[in-house]
């Protein structure tokens, strides 16, 4: 019997060597990602205070939908482009490439039109009152003007790193972040723009990240992508689109989450001694500051999408679990670093953003250690959902990732609050984190065992193909 010579890196070369050369860039990428909006709320914390942090929080569900489209076709377009890759299928593969990087800037635009278009009515259906209105629109006119530029570099970074260049992903995302954070010191220091001039230079950063992003794309290791490639076809459209539902669906539940998070502070906010703006301000902050600790895990998360995507098309499945173990290993001693932060520095995290009054203060230090406290138990929960879609399966990967949002999250939202007033959005948190963990270990448990017997069960094969070999010899 012939056996069949793996000669991609992915499949023959150390998994831990191989998590850390793909993560590592990945990580950089995600905190680049993730840097845009929490360097933006430096600089207008310093300089326009309470209100300008509140409307970059009404504004979040705008840069969460942006992630979510990136995720939809980045990802998607990524394990598609694997899993070909790994069955041998390098012609089709290049396809479901070109065909990405048409969904993923043709959708920016599109939400982009949307945006201008109904700006206000948006604006106010996030949840936003009516003293930090003015600061929202005037921030998110600017900042939509971005989203196409946006939405190409985050995806096109896993299309990049999906080619085996994590290195140039994280280059061009790195880029950006270095221009927005230069020009924001200028603009909102020295010209005093404002919110105005935050958004410019979000703006600014991202088209050159974009420009970065497309050239390397033009210009594929692996594969070389012509004009053909680029025209869209169903069934390509389709299988991107379901291998990347399941972050996506993520994304769109943090962002309904989000909205709905943002209406319960506004409403219970104004009932309370805080009034409408602070909690909204301080939550906004510190999803941004988590989001930081989840570009870590989502990172991990997606430097093992290559390797997984590749090993499981290739019928490796001890590599394909070996490397899952690993990655989890990770984000857990990650988690509990967060955690460790979360719960003993809170006040000093804070005050990174501006000062504030003291109940400003009080309410976000309490959110921190409540709403934040399982922390430590969060990095199961993507690794595992990117770990289903990495392996054709984006159903369980779709459900896993809308456990902890849909589920649990938002249901407590609205529950918890009428007995406990404002504290109850605060317990919401951890008891939707314990319960979502417990259900991502059930579910991959259960698919590792699967993952077992197939591993046995091609041992079997393969040791009577030999055995027969053997007798006619």
């Amino acid at each position: 019997m012939e056996e069949k010579k793996i000669t991609n890196p992915l499949g023959v070369e150390k998994t831990g060597t191989l998590l850390r050369r793909f993560a590592i860039p990945s990580i950089i990428a995600m905190l680049v990602s993730s840097l845009y909006n929490i360097v933006d709320q430096f600089f207008i914390g310093r300089s326009v205070g309470e209100l300008g942090n509140a409307a970059t929080n009404i504004s979040f569900p705008l840069s969460i939908s942006c992630v979510a489209i990136a995720l939809l076709f980045g990802i998607g377009g990524a394990s598609a482009f694997n899993l070909h890759m790994g069955k041998g299928e390098k012609e089709k593969a290049v396809y479901y490439l070109g065909n990405a990087v048409v969904m993923l800037f043709g959708c920016g635009l599109l939400l982009c039109a949307v945006t201008q278009l109904l700006l206000e009515p948006m604006l106010r259906f996030f949840g936003s009152p009516d003293n930090v209105l003015g600061y929202a629109k005037t921030y998110t006119r600017i900042v939509s003007i971005g989203f196409p530029f946006l939405i190409l570099t985050t995806g096109g970074g896993h299309l990049i790193r999906a080619d085996g260049r994590p290195t140039i992903s994280m280059i061009c995302n790195l880029s950006g972040a270095v221009i927005n954070t230069a020009l924001d010191a200028l603009f909102v220091f020295v010209f005093q723009w404002g919110m105005a001039g935050a958004a410019a230079a979000t703006v600014i950063g991202q088209v050159i990240s974009a420009i970065l992003a497309i050239w390397h794309l033009a210009h594929c290791r692996s594969v070389t992508v012509e004009r053909k490639h680029l025209i869209l076809r169903r069934e390509q459209v389709s299988m991107i689109a379901a291998l990347g539902a399941a972050p996506c669906s993520n994304q769109l539940a943090m962002m309904v989450v989000q909205i709905v998070m943002n209406n319960s502070l506004k409403y219970y906010g104004s009932l309370s001694d805080y009034g409408e703006a602070i909690p909204i301000a301080c939550a906004g902050i510190i999803t941004k500051v988590n989001q930081v600790f989840m570009a870590f895990v989502i990172g991990v998360s997606q430097g093992l999408q290559p390797i997984v995507s590749f090993n499981y098309g290739a019928k490796q499945y001890g590599r394909v679990k070996k490397s899952y173990f690993q990655a989890v290993g990770v984000a857990f001693l990650m988690s509990l670093a967060a955690f460790a932060m979360f719960q003993f520095l809170p006040r000093q995290i804070i005050s990174i953003f501006g000062d504030g009054s003291e109940e400003y203060f009080r309410f976000a230090i309490n959110y921190f250690r409540i709403y934040l406290f399982f922390t430590f138990a969060n990095g199961i929960q993507p690794i595992t959902s990117n770990f289903f879609t990495a392996i054709g399966k984006p159903k369980r990967g779709v459900f896993l990732s809308l456990t902890r949002q849909i589920l649990f999250l938002l249901p407590l939202i609205l529950i918890f609050p009428l007995f406990l007033g404002i504290d109850g959005i605060m317990y919401a948190g951890p008891v939707a984190d314990l319960l979502a963990a417990a259900v991502t270990l059930a579910m991959v448990f259960q698919e590792l065992r699967r993952e077992e017997y197939r591993e046995q069960s091609a041992s079997g094969a393969l040791e009577k193909g030999n055995d027969k070999c053997e007798r006619k010899e």
